[in-house]
């Protein structure tokens, strides 16, 4: 099933037009098409990584902050998952998904307050490099672990720090120990639509770590995947990138912290 906005309806982002999710609804479609391509960084090491940490899902409900199309839910569906739910600003999702998957359009910002997710558990959530995107990184975190089943867990991908790092050093002839301790927002064209322009924030390994300390989430598994032998000789363009940028992804198993006894205070 999939849910799109009427034509009526308000705009899931009219609130939030400094928002630097943005830009996500004009790179959605160039984003898939790259994506979808043999030799694509999410093909060759991301997904497989991916799935390798979710583990079984047969029987286990789904839950894709900021989806893209849907279609690794759809993946995931017939591997078993009896309920997946994703929602994602851009609403171009994949055409008649399984039952079992049911896709929303929407700012993943504000999916707690989405009726087919608010008051329901979910053994697995994602944020598949939707995290960048957050608004209050702390805060959504600490809602998706609310809505963990007793067994439950938040896999998480996020872009290493240290190949934003590089790349800027490299555009601004700079140092990249300067690139990666600075603060602020930076900005760049896009890799998959160079017609539009990325706004993200900065942080470092330790920033997004106690990032998951303090929405009280611990680290249960972490990769870093990179492609294999046979995968450097068969795309010798893509081990050149992956090798110059660390191939550049970060992928978290996260687990709720056991509470605290009344009146003892946390470290």
């Amino acid at each position: 099933m999939t849910t799109r906005p009427s034509p009526s309806a308000p705009d899931p982002l009219a609130s939030h037009q400094g928002d630097a999710s943005l830009p996500w609804r004009e790179l959605a479609s160039s984003y898939e098409s790259a994506r979808s391509r043999v030799d694509s960084l999410d093909n060759l090491v991301e997904w497989p990584a991916q799935r390798t940490m979710l583990g079984d899902v047969d029987g286990m409900s789904v839950l894709d902050l900021g989806c893209g199309n849907g279609g690794k839910l759809g993946i995931l569906a017939k591997e078993g998952a009896t309920r997946c739910v994703g929602i994602d600003v851009s609403a171009e999702f994949i055409e008649d998904p399984p039952p079992e998957v049911q896709l929303i359009a929407g700012d993943f910002n504000q999916f707690d307050t989405v009726p087919e997710i608010a008051e329901h558990e979910f053994d697995r959530i994602l944020f598949l490099q939707s995290f960048g995107y957050a608004q209050d990184p702390v805060g959504i975190l600490r809602r998706a672990r609310s809505l963990l089943s007793d067994d439950g867990f938040i896999l998480l991908t996020r872009t290493q720090p240290i190949r934003y790092a590089l790349q800027r050093a490299e555009e601004n002839g700079t140092l990249v120990g300067d690139e990666y301790f600075a603060s602020g927002e930076f900005s760049y064209a896009s890799g998959w639509n160079d017609q539009v322009t990325m706004t993200k924030q900065r942080y470092t390994t330790s920033s997004l770590l106690n990032t998951f300390a303090q929405a009280g989430l611990w680290i249960e598994a972490a990769t870093e995947p990179h492609l294999s032998d046979e995968q450097k000789r068969a795309f010798p363009e893509k081990h050149a990138w992956a090798n110059r940028y660390l191939a550049g992804i970060l992928i978290f198993r996260l687990r709720p912290l056991p509470s605290l006894p009344a009146g003892t205070a946390s470290p």
